[in-house]
């Protein structure tokens, strides 16, 4: 007997892996799953991994994802923030939902778009995952080519820079090169979990004042 995918309960903070799951089951259980659901899906070459975040990863992911907004908007940059939005090329095997990402250089590729096809359309210039329940495979996006990956864990977060094909940790964000990324994430971020979001990025959009645009 098989089981249906609404008979499993995953806990917040826990995950599934399920082995030899192909292409066309990875579409179904995206279909019987939905768009409004709490779980992270990830796919690479047979390999399904299904995550239901706690709270202080969605708030890390919030707080980050607005941080980013800001600083593109300081800069008066065009983006379109396309939030979890499933990443998939069926030829190359692969899917992931990052917690957010961010088109940039190609935002204007994705405008109106409510379903993107990485075989035709390109990868986000920005996507950012927080690790605190779980590590982030670079694989996925690595084969999907995404640019500029941020990973957030307890230690802080890392900057990955794709060159020839491979992540390369780095202290400088190609998309802010000029801005130090590493320590004002850590910072508001960590200031977030004790004073609150709204302290934290009013603390934050002092900085951007007083730095950018002064």
């Amino acid at each position: 007997m098989l089981l249906e995918l609404r008979q499993l309960k995953i806990q917040p903070g826990q995950q599934l892996l399920v082995e030899d799951v192909n292409w066309q089951q990875f579409e179904s259980i995206l279909a019987e799953l939905g768009e409004r659901r709490a779980s992270r899906l990830s796919y690479s070459n047979g390999r399904l991994e299904i995550m239901v975040p706690l709270p202080e990863h969605e708030k890390a992911k919030e707080i980050i994802g607005d941080m980013v907004k800001i600083l593109l908007e300081t800069r008066q940059i065009a983006f379109e923030s396309l939030g979890s939005t499933t990443l998939k090329n069926e030829s190359m095997s692969q899917a992931v939902e990052p917690d957010t990402c961010f088109y940039i250089q190609n935002q204007a590729a994705v405008i109106g778009k409510n379903r993107l096809d990485m075989s035709v359309d390109p990868p986000p210039d920005l996507a950012i995952e927080i690790d605190l329940t779980s590590r982030t495979q670079l694989d996925n996006y690595q084969i999907l080519g995404v640019p500029e990956l941020w990973r957030y864990a307890r230690r802080g977060v890392q900057i990955n820079v794709l060159q020839a094909e491979q992540y390369i940790e780095s202290d400088v964000s190609p998309t802010f090169p000029n801005i130090p990324i590493v320590q004002l994430v850590n910072q508001y971020t960590q200031q977030s979990q004790v004073a609150g979001r709204t302290h934290a990025i009013q603390a934050f959009k002092k900085w951007v004042r007083e730095n950018l645009l002064s």
